[in-house]
C-alpha cells in the first residue's frame, strides 16, 4: 500500500429500514413489519468518526480509491457499487426478474445498471420455499403465454429454502422469496425490479406488473446453489464470486477473533448477524451490534475482528482477481 494514501478508519453505517407488505418482525415490530434492512448502501449515512452524518456516496466521491479500492473505481467509477440487505419474510414476495446492465440502459436510460444478486439463507422455517428459474422444458414462448394468461405459477420452479445455502441469481433469473425466511443479500447497486406475478395483490401503491419489460429480460437460467461449506470458527469462507461482488462468511465463538486484510484492493462491507463485535485497525476502533454494518475502506489494510458473543459475519467486497 502506498504511503501517500489516506488510511481511513472503518465506517459504521445507519441501516435504512424498509416496510414491506410481506415483512416480518426481526427488523421491526408487529405494528410495523419491516421487510428489508439496507446495510451498505450509497444513500446510508455514516454513524461514526469525522464523517459522521455524511452519506456513503459523499465519502466515496471524496476519497475514491482510498475507500473503494482502485479496481472498483476503474470498473464502476466513484459510486459505491453494491447494496447489501437483510430480508425478513412473512409472505411471498412478488415473482420478479431484473435486467442486466445492457437491458437496464435500453429500458430505463442513462445512469441505470442491472441487478445480479446473491442470497445467503440465515434462518428458514420448516417448509420454506423460494422460486428460482423456470420449470424444466419451459421455453420463452411458453413462459410468455403463461404470464400473459395469468398462469405464472404453472411455469416457474419452486425450491426448498435451507438455512446455510447460498444462491447466486444472475440478472434475468425469475425468482421470489417465500414466507419464513431471514436472509442476507448482496447485489449490484440497483433496485430495478420487473414484477411478473404478485399473488393477486392490488396493483395499486406502486405494485404494478411489468410484463413487457420482464419478457425482454428473462433468461431460462435457474441460478446456482452452494451449500454451507465446512469451516472452523475464525476461518473466512468464500460463498460466491462474480464480476460484480464477492461474498464471504466468517463465524466467531464468544471471545474469538479473526485477522482480515483489504490489501488496499477493495472495501469490505461487514454485517453482523447475532451478537456484537469490535473492529480494531491502525486507523481506529469501531463497535457494531447485531444487524449493523460497517464498511472497511480499502486503505484500512489489516484489521482484526473480536467477538463478544457467538456471531456470523457476512462480508461483501469487489473481486480483484
Amino acid at each position: 500500500m502506498s504511503a501517500a494514501r489516506t488510511r481511513l478508519a472503518p465506517l459504521r453505517l445507519n441501516t435504512r429500514f424498509e416496510p414491506r407488505v410481506w415483512g416480518s418482525t426481526r427488523l421491526g415490530s408487529d405494528d410495523e413489519p419491516i421487510g428489508e434492512g439496507w446495510g451498505a448502501y450509497e444513500g446510508n449515512t455514516i454513524a461514526s468518526g469525522p464523517l459522521d452524518g455524511r452519506t456513503l456516496a459523499e465519502a466515496c466521491e471524496q476519497f475514491g480509491a482510498d475507500l473503494l479500492g482502485a479496481p472498483a473505481v476503474q470498473r464502476f467509477g466513484k459510486r459505491f457499487p453494491i447494496l447489501t440487505k437483510l430480508l425478513d419474510t412473512s409472505d411471498w414476495l412478488s415473482v420478479q426478474v431484473h435486467p442486466n446492465d445492457e437491458q437496464a440502459l435500453l429500458l430505463e436510460g442513462d445512469g441505470f445498471v442491472g441487478k445480479t444478486e446473491a442470497w445467503h439463507m440465515l434462518e428458514t422455517a420448516p417448509g420454506a420455499e423460494i422460486i428460482l428459474g423456470l420449470r424444466s422444458g419451459i421455453d420463452m414462448a411458453q413462459f410468455t403465454e403463461a404470464i400473459r394468461g395469468g398462469r405464472t405459477l404453472d411455469v416457474i420452479a419452486r425450491r426448498t429454502a435451507t438455512a446455510g445455502d447460498t444462491w447466486y441469481i444472475p440478472a434475468g433469473t425469475v425468482h421470489a422469496l417465500g414466507p419464513g425466511i431471514f436472509l442476507y443479500e448482496v447485489q449490484q447497486s440497483s433496485d430495478l425490479t420487473y414484477r411478473v406475478y404478485d399473488w393477486d395483490r392490488p396493483a395499486s401503491a406502486g405494485r404494478e406488473l411489468h410484463l413487457d419489460q420482464a419478457i425482454q429480460c428473462v433468461d431460462p437460467s435457474r441460478g446456482e446453489r452452494t451449500p454451507m461449506p465446512d469451516a472452523q470458527p475464525g476461518e473466512l469462507v468464500k460463498l460466491v464470486a462474480c464480476p460484480y461482488f464477492q461474498l464471504d462468511r466468517l463465524a466467531l465463538v464468544p471471545g474469538g477473533s479473526a485477522d482480515l486484510d483489504t490489501r488496499g484492493e477493495s472495501f469490505q462491507a461487514v454485517t453482523v448477524v447475532g451478537g456484537s463485535v469490535v473492529i480494531h485497525s491502525g486507523a481506529g476502533e469501531t463497535s457494531i451490534g447485531s444487524h449493523e454494518t460497517v464498511v472497511v475502506p480499502a486503505s484500512t489494510g489489516s484489521y482484526q475482528i473480536e467477538s463478544e458473543a457467538e456471531v456470523a459475519l457476512m462480508i461483501s467486497s469487489i473481486p480483484v482477481n
